[in-house]
């Protein structure tokens, strides 16, 4: 037909098309609409520049990233409460960030490491009669608290990396992020000026320096947590949330205090310190402030009393989460503060038994992981 041979005509003298349905001619229209020509090279070039799809924020991916960094600060902070109660902390003397990532090998080399410790405040004052197979034992505790912390640095560091140069961060997390990998190097920092404190004149680390490493590694523990939760479903904590998590934190402090000072040892009764409410015969330090930081019979007590508003705010937020349709964030908090609770005065009957002192310990790090994630579980209904 005639009408069917101009179309035919046209069709075949018209403009090729380009991949993605691009004509070459100006004033044509590609298959998405935009026109063709100079402009739209320009476009097809910025195209090409583009985000690719895989590149493009992944905030599952990344949250999942996060938990399991979140989950091996969980067992950092459970290898560091073994460390603490073997009294092994002080077994490596040095600080050396790549080199010592590797064990002594050989004889000789361990050898050497004993003789640095020999050299130490802990050893003249608490180690004569040490034999090599007693501080391999000690350095084991202290060697691998030190390397997995240098494996959670890796951990984090190098997917974050990765994430970045991807261009896969969500707007408004790149900060986040990037505070949490500073705290972290930052605590890095914390654990050896703890230690250097136990190498000068005393066979103890300072109480204080224990308790900001610890209460560092709870603070990164809740935010690794919280920003994984973030990336999900943004948050506002209620303020019964925020009272809940500040008591708790000021529990881990008095709890380091305790482990710092060995005052866990001073008394073996509950609920009463023998056979009183508080010793009366019990030194007093002056000024008074100092008995809070300083006096392990008073930071016993405290630890033991302030453990009931804890368990209270902790039940009460729980409640809140169960009354909101948050059942399994509600069992989870109100289970732990039961068993942490349970743990406290286990570990005081035991005498500070081992394994039920870092049971304890571990169960404050999963009391503020059930704690974060009630807190921001909640606060999703209210953002």
């Amino acid at each position: 037909m005639r009408g069917s041979g101009r179309g035919a005509a046209s069709h075949a003298t018209g403009p090729l098309p380009l991949p993605g349905g691009q004509a070459n001619m100006t004033g044509a229209r590609s298959s998405f609409g935009a026109p063709v020509g100079k402009g739209a090279a320009v476009g097809h070039r910025r195209f090409m520049f583009a985000r690719p799809a895989s590149a493009r924020p992944r905030p599952d991916a990344i949250a999942l990233w996060l938990m399991i960094v979140a989950f091996s600060v969980f067992l950092m902070v459970v290898v560091g409460g073994i460390t603490r109660l073997t009294e092994s902390g002080l077994s490596i003397t040095r600080w050396e960030p790549i080199s010592g990532m590797i064990p002594p090998l050989g004889e000789e080399a361990w050898r050497a490491q004993f003789d640095l410790y020999k050299a130490s405040p802990q050893y003249e004052i608490q180690g004569h009669g040490m034999t090599l197979a007693d501080f391999k034992a000690i350095f084991f505790w202290e060697y691998v608290h030190r390397l997995l912390g240098r494996l959670i640095g890796l951990a984090f560091a190098l997917p974050l990396a990765w994430f970045a140069w991807r261009r896969a961060i969500p707007a408004g997390f790149g900060w986040k992020l990037g505070a949490l990998f500073s705290l972290g190097a930052l605590q890095g920092a914390i654990g050896w000026w703890m230690v250097a404190s136990g190498l000068v004149d005393r066979p103890e680390v300072s109480h204080i320096r224990l308790a900001v490493h610890l209460l560092t590694a709870l603070l990164i523990l809740a935010g690794l947590i919280w920003v994984a939760l973030d990336l999900k479903a943004r948050a506002r904590p209620p303020l019964l949330a925020i009272w809940a998590l500040s008591l708790l934190f000021l529990q881990f402090l008095f709890g380091a205090y305790v482990a710092g000072l060995d005052a866990g040892y001073a008394f073996n009764t509950w609920p009463r310190m023998g056979e009183d409410w508080y010793p009366a015969g019990a030194e007093w330090l002056q000024p008074a402030l100092r008995n809070f930081v300083d006096n392990p019979i008073m930071v016993q007590f405290v630890h033991r009393w302030l453990a009931l508003p804890v368990a209270a705010l902790a039940i009460w937020l729980g409640l809140r989460a169960w009354l909101g349709g948050l059942r399994m964030e509600a069992g989870a908090l109100i289970g732990a503060i039961c068993a942490q609770f349970l743990l406290g005065i286990l570990t005081i009957l035991s005498g500070v038994r081992l394994e039920i002192a870092v049971a304890h310990q571990g169960m404050a790090a999963l009391l503020l992981a059930a704690m974060v994630t009630a807190a921001h579980r909640l606060g999703e209904k209210s953002a």
